[in-house]
């Protein structure tokens, strides 16, 4: 009898670098502009499986990879690309889980732009590897598809330590000191978690359900929340390392003190900062008055100071509350500090712009309420050492209606726990001073990570930041480190 012979599928010839340079990027779907500004859903929809190995094919896998030291956190991307490419969707996520304990998060909002894709080779003749739309595609595929796994925790060490805070920073010390066998509380100021995850970034962004599941998997860590809890004012540092039994603590505070311009009219009704605007929608549901109490100029011509990624969130969610929405910026285009995601968005969703204009005043009626703008013209030196150019006035100036300001100028660290501590010491600006190792303060057995310690920054920076302090208090609590004192300490720059 002759033998049988199984016919198999030969294994798929491997591509070549120049054949994975010459593969079309994979454009992530968006919903439409004319739709979607109409609802808070989030814009984009999202990777296909097929999509999501298409581009993953276009990773080179690098021998020296630069996208890993671009990263804050440090992901092995060219790792769980390729599991991506090999269709192990739940190993990619498990893969970038070893480092980013919020990959869901950060493929939606971190400004891959400017870091991993900025480095990306493939980028040198084409459009970079898309990899945060693969870092989001891996972690909602483990979401859905229920394949989250609680790490193996440290053996219990005893020690407690207490975290201020509940953004990007203190959510990932938390979860770093967790697995390493720590208690941890968190005490958060509002009366839910999330930080400026949920009162800064918006729902068509950053949908809250993302952020929700992230504060149960530290729950089941065993992670505990105080909410509605302001340390500096009902506890401060030293109650909590003196009477509440925590044996060391780590800040992440934020910045949240918004800056704000110094002209007529700044102080009229219907001038928001950035942060107010945002937290009353999104916190307080003000979009929503008079069912719920918190109520805002709604407007119908905004204008909008700045643009970065927030004043990008301002005006998109203007947009979707009916206003007719102008950004003023007193640089080209081209200088705009926004992810250029974002920036492409909102030019998609019909923002007005202003470009090389600096508001000089805003003219108000009888009642103090703003009415119109005045802005200066602006023109570009020529750049500097840094390649930066300067805004430089012209003398010519220009005046729009407009009945809502909302200014994002960036904002300065939260200053309640530094004013009622003078044991940590804060530079000039009112930034946490810390060892730029260890993350510790002035203060013994106090840390502190994130916008607290580099002034207004990302969520991924503010995660990588989180990660050197919990190592650093690791270290402090376990004995492997003696205090840091005061005239050693430096400051992180962001």
């Amino acid at each position: 009898m002759s033998e049988v012979i199984t016919p198999t599928t030969p294994a798929p010839r491997p591509l070549s670098n120049k054949e994975r340079m010459g593969l079309p990027h994979q454009e992530m779907p968006l919903h439409d502009a004319e739709a979607r500004v109409k609802t808070f859903d989030e814009v984009p929809i999202g990777y296909s499986e097929e999509m999501a190995r298409a581009e993953a094919m276009r990773c080179l896998q690098c021998k020296k990879p630069a996208c890993i030291g671009a990263c804050p956190v440090g992901i092995n991307i060219p790792a769980f690309i390729k599991l991506i490419e090999q269709g192990e969707f739940g190993a990619a996520a498990k893969k970038i889980r070893e480092t980013n304990f919020l990959p869901a998060v950060c493929g939606r909002v971190c400004p891959q732009d400017k870091q991993c894709q900025a480095v990306c080779v493939v980028g040198r003749k084409n459009i970079p590897v898309g990899i945060g739309n693969l870092e989001r595609f891996a972690a909602d595929y483990e979401r859905n598809h229920h394949l989250q796994e609680i790490p193996q925790v440290g053996e219990p060490t005893g020690k407690r330590v207490a975290v201020i805070g509940s953004g990007p920073a203190g959510l990932a010390a938390a979860y770093e000191l967790s697995i390493r066998g720590h208690e941890v509380v968190v005490f958060e100021a509002s009366h839910r978690a999330g930080g400026v995850m949920v009162y800064g970034i918006p729902r068509f962004r950053l949908p809250l359900k993302i952020v929700d599941e992230d504060i149960r998997f530290l729950t089941r860590l065993g992670v505990r929340f105080v909410y509605n809890m302001v340390i500096g004012k009902v506890l401060t540092i030293e109650d909590l390392l003196k009477h509440e039994g925590f044996d060391a603590v780590m800040i992440g505070t934020g910045a949240g003190l918004p800056r704000m311009l110094d002209v007529p009219g700044s102080n009229a009704n219907g001038v928001y900062s950035a942060n107010e605007y945002l937290t009353r929608i999104y916190l307080m549901d003000a979009h929503h008055f008079p069912k719920y109490s918190t109520p805002i100029s709604a407007g119908k011509k905004i204008g909008v100071i700045g643009a970065g990624n927030t004043a990008m969130d301002v005006m998109r969610t203007a947009k979707r509350l009916g206003a007719e929405v102008t950004c003023y910026y007193r640089r080209s285009h081209d200088e705009a500090p926004a992810r250029s995601e974002e920036l492409k968005h909102a030019e998609q969703e019909g923002i007005n712009w202003r470009w090389l204009s600096n508001p000089v005043e805003f003219l108000v009626d009888e009642n103090n309420f703003v009415q119109k703008i005045k802005c200066e013209r602006m023109t570009l030196s020529e750049p500097d050492e840094t390649g930066r150019r300067k805004p430089v006035p012209t003398g010519e100036f220009f005046v729009e209606d407009c009945d809502t300001v909302v200014m994002s100028l960036g904002c300065s660290v939260n200053p309640i726990i530094p004013s009622t501590d003078s044991d940590i010491h804060v530079n000039k600006w009112g930034v946490i001073v810390v060892d730029t190792e260890t993350c510790q303060t002035s203060k013994k057995g106090v840390f502190a990570a994130g916008d607290a310690i580099t002034g207004g920054s990302t969520v991924i920076l503010a995660m990588g930041q989180a990660k050197k302090a919990a190592a650093g208090i690791h270290a402090y609590l376990m004995g492997q480190q003696e205090a840091v004192s005061a005239t050693s300490t430096t400051q992180i720059s962001g």
